[in-house]
């Protein structure tokens, strides 16, 4: 059964270049909960699992499962960065996890301040941003040495 909390053997790429705070991806957020409800919900640690070295946790023991079957469906974009940076600098920057795009079955997070929403920038040149932000993105971590 894959619903273990190591699926696959750490990736130290993954470790350098994925957005993770204290360990863990999104903050905590749940990552199948952006899907199945539509919003993002701080996940538990009881109910976390391990992804080639980065963790993820989850609200229930239900979306854990869904995710385990499928990391790659849920996973966000970009590593978790704010992908409207990455498509318009190739920057790492970081994200408010509650402002976020599900777009094409693919999960992108956006920086958000009080001053500042990169998520309506993305929007209004998602077809520019979008392809620079996946050529950005695969020449930081894609074409890296494993």
């Amino acid at each position: 059964m894959l619903w273990g909390f190591q699926l696959s053997a750490q990736s130290p790429l993954r470790l350098k270049h994925f957005n993770l705070e204290k360990g863990l991806a999104l903050q905590g957020y749940d990552p199948v909960a952006y899907f199945t409800v539509g919003k993002a919900l701080e996940g538990k640690p009881q109910f976390s699992v391990m992804v080639e070295g980065v963790k993820y946790l989850f609200v229930s023991q239900t979306n854990k499962e869904l995710f385990a079957k499928d990391p790659k469906k849920y996973e966000p974009q970009y590593g978790g960065w704010c992908a409207y940076a990455m498509g318009a600098t190739g920057e790492k920057v970081e994200i408010d996890p509650e402002t976020f795009k599900i777009d094409q079955g693919k999960l992108y997070l956006f920086y958000h301040s009080w001053t500042n929403n990169t998520l309506p920038k993305w929007n209004k040149d998602l077809a520019t941003l979008k392809p620079k932000a996946d050529k950005n993105w695969s020449t930081t971590f894609d074409n890296q040495p494993k």
